[in-house]
């Protein structure tokens, strides 16, 4: 059985967003079973979790001798065993991939400021600051990335793991409306959030944090 390791509890700000989220989608859409290990801060930092997560975090992915850490590299995995998250031919499979490391990478690295000044720093002087030109940094990757949607409805020619983590890190901005005033991304998001999978994975995690 597939284990994976979530948080007990999280504050509400980041319900939704916790990057446990993303495998369980990933785990949704291929339809594979698995199970939650829920941690608190004092899992965080022992040296048996350590051992398995070095820096503390979720989530944590264990299934049979596979081992693994970061959501990016496990999603990948799992799609190693998904067609719906990675197309079998050699060129789907490749776009789809760079795709997943250009929500991470391209994307991600943009919006994480942004959403750490707003959310943790927000009246700090060098905060306001730095804010005008950290949200210009995420509106110009976020033309960027609506150009390349244009009329498509995924990234691709159809639903992948890129479009998986793509969304997942649009929904960090929903404290904005960075997303949601450009309506080829709101679409987009909106088309993604939709699936059945990733409403699966949602309440998944969300009824966790309802139960605490």
């Amino acid at each position: 059985m597939i284990t994976i390791s979530a948080f007990r509890w999280v504050p509400d700000f980041a319900r939704g967003l916790v990057r446990d989220l993303r495998v369980r989608w990933a785990l949704e859409e291929a339809g594979l079973p698995y199970q939650v290990r829920l941690i608190g801060p004092e899992d965080q930092a022992s040296p048996e979790y350590r051992a398995c997560q070095p820096f503390g975090q979720v989530p944590y992915f264990e299934g049979g001798d596979v081992r693994m850490f970061e959501s990016g590299a496990i999603v990948l995995h799992v799609g190693e065993r998904s067609e719906t998250l990675l197309p079998r031919d050699p060129a789907g499979r490749a776009r789809a991939m760079c795709w997943v490391l250009a929500a991470l990478n391209s994307i991600e690295t943009f919006v994480t400021p942004l959403a750490e000044i707003d959310l943790f720093y927000p009246e700090e002087d060098w905060a306001r600051l730095r804010r005008p030109g950290a949200e210009a940094a995420v509106r110009g990757r976020l033309a960027e990335l609506s150009a390349c949607l244009k009329a498509r409805e995924y990234l691709e020619d159809r639903f992948t793991a890129g479009d998986l983590m793509m969304t997942t890190v649009l929904r960090i901005l929903r404290h904005t409306d960075l997303v949601e005033s450009d309506p080829v991304l709101a679409a987009y998001k909106a088309r993604c959030e939709a699936r059945p999978a990733f409403q699966r994975a949602l309440q998944g995690q969300m009824s966790v944090f309802e139960a605490a």
